[in-house]
């Protein structure tokens, strides 16, 4: 199976993607399409030996559009010529031309009717044919500049795949050979002494409907690319953070080179205020890294040797020397912009409902501005009447606004999320998300922090300091998980590891080892009877708040008791409060026994927990959620939570958490904070809702507008619509949606993003 990316031309509203999922749908070996109308792309999975990209391509053109493969990005440019600038750039051109020519025009026709002064060579029955053919030279300029709207409209009917552009082509054509057809009755009126043919035919021109019709509909894709363009901000600014340069050391000596040029074990230098230009690993110095725009943190993030840092991140103080890891189209930001486009690139499914109307709405409409055009004729309304209408109905009917209503909010959402810290995948996940009924928590590195560290030192007879001298030198030695917090915590402390001698483990029980002359023993319960040591304390109240408590003796005194434990995360207790609020069901499931898990329990205020579980055993009890009709969603980090995050309704991986479990989920937290799951959820419900206003809109538009046009309402109210009205009202829908959308960018999550 291969998939590959198509950059499409010639599409102006939904009936054109839909005809080319349609069409592609129909093509042996092509599996599945993903037409985008608001980046003008095409996504395609296909099987390579039944079809190729060539063919998929030729079938595209061969339905009436363009089709290009996306070319694989070698670098990611800082300011990118994209499409939306492009676009923007030829509207105005347009606009600004039509603008020129229409406004005399519009003052010309309308000048009589309204009282408005005109040229003396314009007015009165004798200049009717000089008012007609000026008229026809104003309305030539705004046709030429809009040509293009006739050249795909036309060429899409032709092979039987209408979009908006043949109806603005049918309408405004229509309109325009209406007048052409109207100057010559009034030059043979002229010629035969018909004055009242002259005087009829002056009036019912037609050429400020062709123009004006033009002129408002390129004035409404023209604020419509403007707010397009602004959707993809967030991708934008993504690929604005990749540095231009790297500072690397090769021949011992610095040299500032292109990124692209760095290559997998370069040794880079990043300085005070310089941006991280790949992932990699510091290997000497040290720096407070902001990582806001990758992880949404707001505050920067103490960096030292063998840590990891990310590029496109920034260095706001220190100076370090970096091994470069990822590089190119590996790096996290190269990624995150790949998952950003291809959740914007997808369709949910929601949107197929709008597609599925999109592939008939332009078929029908030509068929009731045709079916209005003939009742109106038969009641006996005249030719002049019935065209009218025929072109209000034509070019107030808006497939535009079902198109964008879903892909813009979604392109917005994605963004939004990318800029929290929180990466959907596809639009699938984000629309799935918002209905989520139960959500299930693996413990160790999601609920918890994923690594042990001390909890309570008790020390007896000695000092707390003593204490841990004597634990972390014993445990220097060994290579057990537990020994790392104790050797960690007396690093803390600035206490002096003293020298071990004899140093002998003990399987299952510890280690001993003699430290100034004196044996000295580190380990469990049954280590200490093994020795005879006298427990004046035995940990058991450790042991059952989910602690381990650890022992260290003195010949035959005991020293004191260190409890370890794998904590919680600050903010964990607080998101599955909130989670809880919203009424979802929270389940915590961990491999730990039921004492540790029953702790954990306590502490975050979870209302059920399932110990004692096997890794192949999660995905399992997804499953069993999900046949009790549940929508499931499951957060994990690790391995072991790879299946379970693929079986879940919505998989979502901690982003600290393994490469595997984040390859296996459908959004991923950069932050490995639960409290993105409560954003997160906020997002999509913000998103879903954005996406229902828009549809309830663009369906209630076309549903009022056009039986409206069509004068259905005309006998009984004497309500008609001029085309003019009416292609205000078409560009007018197609804006508002988008603009609704846009309204994302400025939402906020209720809960804190960090609650450290």
């Amino acid at each position: 199976m291969e998939n590959v990316s198509f950059n499409i031309t010639g599409m102006t509203c939904s009936a054109c993607s839909a005809r080319i999922e349609k069409g592609l749908s129909k093509l042996e070996g092509v599996k599945e399409v993903n037409v985008n109308l608001l980046t003008n792309s095409m996504a395609v999975a296909f099987d390579s030996e039944a079809v190729s990209a060539g063919q998929i391509a030729q079938k595209v053109e061969d339905i009436g559009y363009g089709a290009s493969l996306k070319a694989a990005a070698k670098k990611q440019e800082a300011s990118p010529e994209d499409t939306a600038g492009a676009e923007i750039r030829h509207m105005k051109t347009r606009l600004i031309v039509s603008l020129i020519f229409t406004v005399p025009l519009f003052y010309i026709s309308m000048g009589e009717m309204l009282g408005w002064p005109l040229p003396a060579f314009l007015s009165g029955m004798e200049n009717a044919g000089v008012y007609a053919f000026t008229l026809l030279l104003l309305t030539l300029p705004v046709l030429i500049a809009n040509h293009r709207y006739f050249q795909l409209g036309f060429k899409n009917l032709w092979k039987r795949s209408p979009n908006m552009d043949s109806l603005i082509a049918i309408g405004s054509g229509a309109a325009f050979a209406y007048g052409v057809y109207a100057i010559y009755r009034i030059l043979w009126g002229y010629g035969h002494g018909d004055m009242a043919a002259v005087h009829s035919f002056s009036m019912n021109l037609y050429f400020e409907s062709a123009g004006v019709i033009l002129t408002l509909i390129t004035l409404g894709k023209f604020f419509e690319a403007r707010a397009k363009g602004r959707t993809s901000d967030a991708i934008k600014k993504l690929m604005n953070l990749a540095p231009k340069t790297a500072t690397v050391l090769r021949g011992g000596s610095e040299a500032e080179i292109p990124v692209e040029d760095v290559i997998t074990g370069d040794i880079i230098i990043v300085k005070a205020g310089g941006a991280v230009p790949v992932d990699g690993v510091i290997v000497t110095g040290y720096a407070a890294i902001d990582e806001a725009a990758i992880t949404g943190e707001s505050l920067p993030v103490e960096k030292k040797e063998g840590d990891k840092v990310t590029g496109g991140t920034v260095a706001k103080s220190g100076y370090f020397k970096m091994e470069a890891r990822a590089v190119g189209e590996n790096t996290t930001l190269a990624k995150i912009i790949r998952l950003v486009e291809d959740a914007t690139s997808s369709k949910a499914p929601i949107a197929k409902l709008a597609d599925k109307i999109s592939g008939v709405f332009v078929p029908v409409v030509i068929a009731i501005a045709i079916g209005a055009f003939i009742v109106w004729i038969l009641l006996g309304h005249g030719f002049e009447f019935s065209l009218s209408v025929a072109i209000s109905v034509l070019v107030i009917s808006c497939p535009c606004a079902l198109g964008l209503a879903t892909p813009t909010a979604i392109m917005v959402g994605t963004g939004r999320g990318a800029s929290n810290g929180i990466l959907f995948k596809s639009a699938e996940a984000l629309e799935t998300l918002h209905h989520t009924q139960v959500i299930v928590l693996d413990k160790t590195g999601t609920v918890t922090e994923g690594k042990p560290a001390v909890t309570d030192i008790l020390p007896f007879n000695i000092t707390k300091e003593e204490l841990l001298c004597i634990a972390a030198s014993l445990e220097n030695l060994s290579g057990h998980p537990l020994s790392l917090p104790i050797i960690a915590e007396a690093e803390t402390m600035n206490i002096t590891l003293k020298e071990v001698a004899g140093y002998k483990l003990i399987p299952g029980q510890g280690i001993t080892g003699t430290i100034d002359g004196k044996v000295c023993f580190a380990g469990n319960r049954k280590l200490m009877e093994a020795f005879g040591i006298h427990m004046d304390s035995d940990g058991e109240g450790f042991a059952a708040s989910g602690k381990t408590p650890l022992y260290f003796a003195r010949e035959k005194e005991l020293l004191g008791v260190i409890a370890v434990a794998d904590t919680v995360k600050p903010t964990s207790a607080a998101a599955i409060a909130e989670l809880t609020r919203m009424g979802l069901e929270v389940i915590m499931l961990t491999g730990d026994n039921r004492v540790t898990a029953e702790a954990i329990r306590n502490k975050v205020g979870l209302s059920k927990v399932i110990a004692e579980v096997l890794p192949e055993d999660k995905e399992r009890i997804i499953r069993n959620l999900q046949d009790e009709n549940k929508k499931v969603v499951m957060v994990g980090d690790g391995v072991n939570d790879a299946p379970a995050l693929a079986r879940a309704d919505v998989g979502i991986a901690i982003g600290a958490g393994t490469d595997i479990a984040i390859e296996s989920a459908d959004t991923v937290l950069m932050k490995s904070d639960l409290l993105d799951v409560v954003t997160a959820i906020g997002l999509s419900k913000a998103v879903m809702r954005n996406i229902r206003q828009n549809l309830f809109w663009a369906f209630i538009y076309n549903i009022i507008g056009i039986p409206v046009a069509a004068g259905v309402f005309y006998g009984a109210f004497g309500w008609l619509l001029n085309p003019m009205i009416g292609a205000a009202a078409m560009s007018f829908s197609s804006v508002s949606v988008v603009t609704n959308a846009l309204r994302l960018r400025f939402w906020k999550p209720k809960q804190p993003l960090n609650n450290n």
